[in-house]
């Protein structure tokens, strides 16, 4: 089984591209507190990329920046690489399967009229101001 769920906050803002076979792609990086402190009282965390495809990592890109609080439930996935200096690159990140918007919404919000909760990862009713999550 592989599956990974995971809540913190976007490290830097989302950055969506697109294969060209036209995919849309987004990638971002969530910082998690880890449970405990080090040697000095302090708190640390993980820096974990993920990575969305097709419409929700158009949602994904549209409504997540620096600082949002978002829940990520997905798969792990490993890749690699041979660098143009010769070595090899390995690079771990999560495949996002479902997205959680988490943080409060910010008045800035478009005014879309339209209800959604599918699943592409996103549970927005935009007809009630009060339930949406970003």
């Amino acid at each position: 089984m592989n599956k990974v769920i995971e809540i913190g906050r976007l490290a830097r803002d989302s950055e969506l591209r697109y294969s060209p076979s036209g995919t849309a792609i987004c990638n971002f990086t969530i910082a998690v507190d880890r449970t405990f402190k080090n040697a000095q009282g302090e708190k640390e965390a993980d820096f974990l990329p993920v990575v969305a495809f097709k419409q929700l990592a158009e949602l994904c890109s549209q409504y997540l920046s620096k600082g949002k609080l978002v829940a990520v439930d997905g798969r792990l996935q490993t890749r690699n690489y041979t660098h143009k200096d010769g070595y090899k690159v390995y690079i771990t990140e999560i495949i996002a399967n479902e997205v959680q918007f988490l943080s409060p919404k910010d008045g800035n919000s478009s005014g879309a009229s339209s209800s959604s909760s599918s699943s592409l990862g996103h549970e927005v009713n935009l007809d009630d101001d009060d339930s949406i999550p970003f």
